[in-house]
């Protein structure tokens, strides 16, 4: 008689710790912290008085790390009108199940606390932040990530802290043009089989998917970041595109074959249409390539251009230089106004994209240069000094060498639109020290359901 065979014994896997957590604040990225023997859990999309059930993802030496699962006890700060399907896997907008107005409260007080470490809150008032409206489908761009999971294709954002993409076919703050075109290239790319770039081997073609919206026209830009260069499938994919969505007028083709985390190459070229996007903001037209940098939230963009411009009221006797001018935004709108205006800027595409914006407009007192910004500053310290200096650096902020050059050229006023609190306290605490005086300050929300902020000072001698 046989002996029955044995079962073999099932190893069940490990069921994540959780942990039942009270929120008592927000970080500065808007994420959740609750205190736990002794370290912080920070769970985002929970939100101070909130009782959550969280999942454990990692424990470092002062922070544990970890995924919301449920919510006990609701703060009143919480909306039920949230139509993310992604939000606790994208993890890109963490303040998205927050009622707008506390979004915006937050936001001034998190400019506010940032002046209060530098010792400047009690020389300014931190107005009530300038709402955005729309709150969702604002982003006019967007630079999404290719990839397959087995033969499926993705097209969305990496989670936040991985490399992990996140499919977004109907991402509630992208233009609803941008979700239309990536939902078809999605399909096309299904259907003819293009490749997808693997990090690890370095191998396939596509890596990444840019769109650019004008709200204005409502017409679009496209461009495949690739690999390598390719002539045979990707133009079948763009005149398919083209032929399903007519809002796109151009799509281009860049080449990005480094191993590093920079999206874009050096090398850009047109497969069909148009080679730039015109867009309108304020009174102003501007011209934009793919490869030029400019603010996705297009109607605060116009808010802000007109406060910088009222603010200065500059007449034609006055000078201005524009440093991180970018295409030429806010040097245009002060042109109309000033006797001059220069605008400095990294990025070579943009200011030729800024000095074509400037004839487009048919404003003739504009030059752009392209440089670093504190060498060329520099070149003008010996000068008079203009009447007025404006900034638009990137989120670092501005160098030590160009506010010391800023502080020795002495313009009777400097504008500052400023993406980060706390840069922006380090500098304006460099610029008051140095005899300016800061008039008005005026928070912006470029970035609803973010906890990105913009912000607007003026200084003056």
């Amino acid at each position: 008689m046989k002996k029955p065979l044995k079962k073999r014994p099932t190893t069940k896997r490990p069921q994540p710790e959780t942990l039942k957590l009270t929120i008592d604040s927000l970080d500065n990225a808007g994420i959740g912290l609750a205190p736990y023997e002794n370290k912080i859990a920070l769970v985002q999309g929970a939100f101070p008085g909130e009782t959550v059930i969280a999942e454990v993802e990692h424990v470092g030496r002062t922070h544990i790390f970890t995924n919301l699962r449920r919510v006990l006890r609701n703060s009143p700060q919480r909306t039920t009108l949230n139509s993310c399907k992604v939000e606790h896997d994208c993890l890109g907008c963490p303040l998205i199940s927050m009622k707008y107005a506390d979004q915006l409260l937050f936001k001034q007080q998190r400019v506010a606390e940032a002046l209060l470490q530098q010792g400047l809150l009690e020389e300014v008032q931190v107005l009530p932040v300038l709402p955005s409206d729309p709150t969702f489908g604002y982003r006019a761009s967007a630079k999404l990530v290719f990839s397959r999971n087995r033969e499926k294709v993705l097209i969305g954002l990496y989670k936040r802290g991985s490399h992990e993409v996140i499919d977004c076919p109907e991402c509630p703050v992208h233009h609803p043009l941008i979700n239309k075109i990536a939902a078809v290239v999605r399909n096309e790319v299904q259907n003819l089989n293009i490749s997808i770039y693997r990090s690890q081997q370095q191998r396939g073609l596509l890596r990444h998917l840019l769109i650019r919206v004008s709200p204005f026209s409502g017409k679009a830009l496209v461009t495949f970041v690739c690999n390598f260069r390719d002539l045979q499938q990707l133009p079948k994919l763009a005149k398919r595109l083209v032929r399903k969505v007519p809002e796109v007028i151009g799509v281009h083709q860049n080449i990005n074959s480094s191993s590093g985390n920079v999206i874009m190459g050096e090398k850009t070229l047109k497969l069909l249409g148009f080679p730039d996007l015109i867009e309108r903001i304020g009174d102003i037209r501007l011209r934009i390539a793919p490869e030029a940098f400019f603010q996705i939230n297009t109607v605060q963009a116009a808010r802000i251009y007109a406060l910088v411009r009222k603010w200065a009221n500059l007449s034609k006797q006055d000078a201005v230089i524009d440093l991180y001018c970018g295409i030429g935004g806010i040097a245009l709108h002060l042109a109309k106004d000033a006797g001059q205006v220069e605008g400095i800027e990294s990025v070579a595409e943009a200011v030729r994209n800024a000095a074509e914006n400037s004839r487009l407009n048919d404003l003739h007192n504009c030059r752009f240069y392209a440089g670093d910004a504190a060498e060329e500053l520099q070149k003008r310290s010996g000068g008079k000094p203009p009447s007025l200096v404006t900034l638009n650096p990137p989120r670092k902020g501005c160098s030590e060498e160009l506010l010391q050059t800023l502080c020795q050229l002495r313009p009777k006023q400097i504008i500052y639109v400023s993406c980060d609190p706390d840069s922006l306290a380090n500098d304006l605490k460099v610029l008051t020290s140095n005899g300016y005086r800061i008039k008005q300050l005026q928070p912006v929300d470029m970035f609803p359901q973010t906890a990105h902020i913009e912000t607007v000072v003026q200084l003056v001698l």
